[in-house]
Order: structure tokens, then sequence, then C-alpha cells
């Protein structure tokens, strides 16, 4: 079973690599990454294009509702370029990492899910409701500003590290729900001048498909 995951992932990752040079991406072109839902998708491909070994990547910060140029409703035709990723595996864990870190303690889990999601309450994405045993949280949203912009960059790191309460931001994993809101945590670390945290790219799906695995949960 592990060999066929490992080929499965190996197929993943290069398949995406192969798109996105289809689309025109290459080593030396510079990627701005954008979304109309405050930036979380964007940030998604932003970390996977950094996973990938793409540097010059950007996130339109504000996301459609800050641009203010000018659209186009015709899809441009990509010219295809050459580009071969050289992975960088160091940016992500797994979830065995995860499980032993529960003894371990070697890292903070930080859940990027809203705060009734992470007690528990609410569930309508995952069978189960609750969080890894051990996570703390910082909603996602808790990064922006009411105009959907990212808070500026000395508010981030003040918010962040009453959150991280001592604990360095390289020795943290983010996680959320299926690891996309939680590459928005890890983009607004950047942005503080906080780097070096890493992804738990299963998150919570993966961590509560196997009962085995401890989850919290508070009833009310």
């Amino acid at each position: 079973m592990a060999v066929i995951l490992c080929l499965i992932r190996k197929f993943w990752r290069i398949s995406l690599a192969d798109k996105l040079a289809s689309l025109g991406v290459s080593r030396n072109r510079h990627v701005v990454a954008y979304d109309a839902q405050g930036g979380m998708y964007a940030a998604r491909l932003w970390w996977l294009l950094r996973w990938l070994g793409h540097d010059q990547v950007q996130v339109l910060d504000g996301g459609m509702a800050a641009w203010q140029g000018g659209v186009v409703k015709d899809l441009p035709v990509p010219v295809a370029a050459k580009w071969v990723p050289e992975l960088r595996p160091e940016l992500k864990v797994d979830v065995k990492e995860v499980l032993e870190n529960i003894q371990s303690a070697i890292f903070t889990v930080v859940d990027a899910r809203s705060p009734a999601r992470f007690m528990g309450e609410g569930e309508t994405l995952d069978p189960v409701a609750g969080h890894i045993l051990g996570a703390i949280n910082r909603f996602f949203q808790n990064n922006l500003q009411e105009d959907g912009r990212f808070k500026p960059a000395e508010v981030l790191k003040a918010e962040w590290l009453v959150v991280l309460a001592g604990v360095e931001a390289g020795q943290t994993v983010q996680q959320c729900g299926s690891g996309v809101t939680a590459c928005h945590n890890l983009l607004a670390l950047e942005v503080a001048g906080l780097a070096g945290a890493r992804l738990y790219a299963g998150s919570w799906s993966e961590w509560c498909a196997d009962a085995a695995r401890p989850v919290v949960r508070y009833l009310g």
C-alpha cells in the first residue's frame, strides 16, 4: 500500500508540473496568483509552486476585489513552457509525522479552520468533528482586514506571536480541513516575517479518516 501511495503522489506532482508548464509556467516566469475568496485558493497555488521549486510566485493582495486594471472575458491561448520541478519535501509533513509528534512534541500543529469547527461544532464537511490532539487554532480569516486584504506585516506578526506563545514559527505545522486554508496561514506567516512553518497537506480530512488517531472535541 505504501508503494502504491508513493507512486500516486509522484504521478500527481508530475501531472501538476506538466499542467502548469502547459500554461506557460517556467523557472524564469513570474507567477501572480489571485482568487475572489480572500486569497485562500491563491495561497494554495503559492504554496504548491514553492513546493515544486518555483520561487517567483506571489499572491495578489485582495484578489479580484482589489484589482483596478482591466479585465477580459476571452481566455488567452497559453504558450507551453519547459519546466522540470525540483521538489522541496522539507515544506510538508505527513500523517505519520503528525501522529508521532503527539508523543515527541517536536512541533506545534496550528489549525486554520473556524473556531467552531476546531471545537467540534457544526461540522458539515468531514464525517468526524473535532481537532488533532495538541493542536491550537488560528482561523485563517483572522489574517485579513475588512476589505479582504492581508493585515499589515507588523499587525500579523504581533497577532501570530500571541498565537504561537513562544514557539518559533519554524517549529509549527499548519493544517486545516483539506490543506487549502492552512496555506493562507503559511502565507500570513511569511508576510509577518515568521518563516519556516510547514504544511500537513492531508489535514483534518485525512486525520479523522482513521478512528485510531486521537481527536479532541468539546461538548456543550
